[in-house]
């Protein structure tokens, strides 16, 4: 299979990668190597593909960059995570995260409709149940409200691609990430962030009472569900929640992390974040029955591998 992968360079972008050239499959990657965490970290992900990935450096938001890759790669499969990620940074310059998840997905899904690509996954996000009460959450749940811009893009992005699989034939797959970490993760992200503080002496934020609840997810078992994704022959257009099936405090997460290092957090009170979900909770049946997903990386085995890894990085 020939397979384009969008972010490619990113944390999990690079381990889909890894995964689909370990299966002898043909990978390019879609990266602007952006300066949103240090552009250094991407490159030494993509190090890690050892040159068998096709890098192609440029961005989604650019029309005719988009439609060359594509009409130049003849590929099979396009795998779109590359966003623009996080809550908190939305809040700060929405437009960006119009003109780079919502117009960038719409630039892709049209220029693999152009190429007759016959396969789109893209990589949505847990942001998007907003406030439900439904708990755990269910594909099949009514979204009326999210709660940041991010999520309002990657609720967008799902619907171009319904758009796409109805309009076209299209086969397309969503896949709803759960606070996805482990090897490579993000530096701004809390786990990574809070692993770094903690073991340098520096206090840590704590926003709200500890209490905000999250489904963790192992990076491995994300990719497990994308490749999942690359098998599906359901519906032209299906959704999927990929998460761990349990939920974890902050608290709980921070006391794990200290336990994993062997020191004592800092904790710096604040109060609660805008656009934070107070909760994420993954029913992940339909995964496991059509996908074949099988979560195995509880937090619990998880928290002291991504320690690890960060210790000797």
């Amino acid at each position: 299979m020939k397979v384009l992968v969008t972010g490619g360079a990113g944390f999990i972008g690079s381990h889909v990668c890894m995964r689909l050239l370990s299966e002898g499959h043909e990978v390019a990657v879609i990266d602007d190597f952006n300066d949103f965490y240090d552009p250094a970290t991407k490159r030494a992900n993509i190090a890690s593909l050892a040159g068998g990935a096709l890098i192609q450096e440029g961005d989604i938001r650019n029309r005719d960059f988009v439609r060359q890759v594509l009409a130049q790669g003849h590929f099979d499969t396009v795998v779109h995570i590359a966003a623009r990620a996080g809550v908190r940074p939305s809040l700060k310059d929405p437009q960006l995260y119009i003109d780079t998840n919502i117009s960038g997905t719409h630039n892709l899904l049209e220029a693999a409709r152009e190429r007759g690509v016959g396969r789109f996954v893209f990589a949505s996000s847990s942001s998007v149940y907003g406030l439900c009460k439904t708990v755990p959450f269910t594909e099949e749940l009514a979204l009326p409200q999210t709660l940041s811009p991010y999520a309002a893009t990657k609720l967008a992005g799902e619907h171009l691609c319904g758009n796409y699989a109805h309009l076209y034939k299209m086969r397309v797959v969503c896949l709803r990430f759960f606070t996805v970490y482990g090897p490579r993760q993000r530096p701004d992200l809390a786990i990574h962030k809070f692993t770094d503080a903690i073991h340098r002496g520096q206090s840590i934020p704590q926003f709200g009472d500890g209490s905000t609840r999250r489904d963790y997810t192992y990076v491995d078992d994300i990719v497990q569900g994308v490749l999942g994704a690359l098998r599906y022959e359901g519906p032209l257009f299906d959704i999927f929640n990929l998460g761990e099936n349990q939920t974890t405090t902050l608290s709980e997460l921070i006391s794990s992390i200290e336990n994993a290092l062997g020191k004592t957090a800092i904790i710096e009170r604040l109060p609660e974040q805008q656009g934070d979900m107070p909760l994420t909770a993954a029913d992940i049946t339909k995964a496991r029955g059509l996908l074949g997903y099988d979560p195995r990386t509880k937090i619990r085995e998880g928290i002291p591998k991504f320690v690890e890894w960060y210790l000797n990085k």
